[in-house]
């Protein structure tokens, strides 16, 4: 992957933690400048450093929550300034909250859907001029939506965050037909049982313990094995998609 991203400039949302931060340090070592989109500002700065120290990279701390319409199109505008327009967007940020349907805290389910599905969309929103401009001049242009296999398997206790995962990847694949014939490359990464803070802070206790048991029963992928795969998706010629990756352990079957 050496330096196989330079000129490209980056944005990945949810960067403080987990996949985006793990995902910003492999498109800083392709040689991307990158923007670090998340809430937790210290982490977002500490992060940008590292990346700026490491490899030489420009990397942009914006503090934000996708779930702030404002504030996106603040941080994109933000990001023109300081680093051009990006070519490259990824939809990291994401929440997964479980309980049993009957005992679930509803303000949980807003907070998916407002996360998960609404700061998805309105990410790809505010960028999407962008990665048309950028597909206009003949360059990579890529959207990724990173997604879950909870969009196509039943896991009971966590129906909400199923269907917001769900709408993401018909989002997608609609979003493809419409971006792909003028050379925006949209995809699905779906990840299975990566060990990350995902899921740390769900409010059901019994459903919470289910998670950490489930998870050390299995042989796990790391975040750094998601952000690979994405890194490896934006790499291949333009004339490429890989529309839809799924990232398993390999012992899961």
């Amino acid at each position: 992957m050496s330096e196989t991203l330079n000129g490209r400039i980056a944005v990945v949302t949810g960067a403080s933690a987990g996949i985006g931060a793990a995902l910003a340090r492999s498109l800083a070592d392709a040689k991307a400048d990158v923007a670090l989109i998340g809430r937790r500002a210290d982490r977002l700065e500490d992060l940008a450093a590292e990346l700026r120290e490491k490899n030489a990279v420009r990397a942009l701390a914006i503090p934000a929550d996708v779930s702030d319409p404002a504030a996106l199109t603040s941080a994109a505008g933000t990001i023109r300034a300081e680093l051009g327009r990006p070519d490259l967007v990824v939809a990291n940020a994401g929440v997964m909250l479980g309980a049993p349907f009957e005992e679930a805290d509803t303000r949980e389910w807003d907070r998916m859907i407002d996360v998960n599905l609404r700061g998805l969309i309105t990410t790809g929103r505010v960028f999407v001029d962008d990665l048309l401009a950028a597909a206009g001049d003949g360059r990579r242009a890529d959207l990724v939506h990173v997604g879950s296999i909870a969009a196509d398997v039943i896991f009971a206790d966590y129906p909400v965050y199923g269907a917001t995962k769900a709408a993401v990847a018909q989002l997608t694949r609609n979003l493809r037909a419409a971006l792909g014939p003028r050379g925006v490359r949209v995809r699905t990464v779906a990840p299975a049982f990566a060990v990350t803070e995902l899921g740390a802070d769900m409010a059901h206790e019994a459903t919470r313990t289910g998670l950490d048991d489930l998870r050390a029963g299995l042989e796990t992928i790391t975040a750094e094995d998601v952000a690979d795969a994405i890194a490896y998706s934006v790499a291949v010629p333009a004339r490429v998609n890989l529309a839809d990756l799924t990232v398993v352990p390999t012992r899961l079957g």
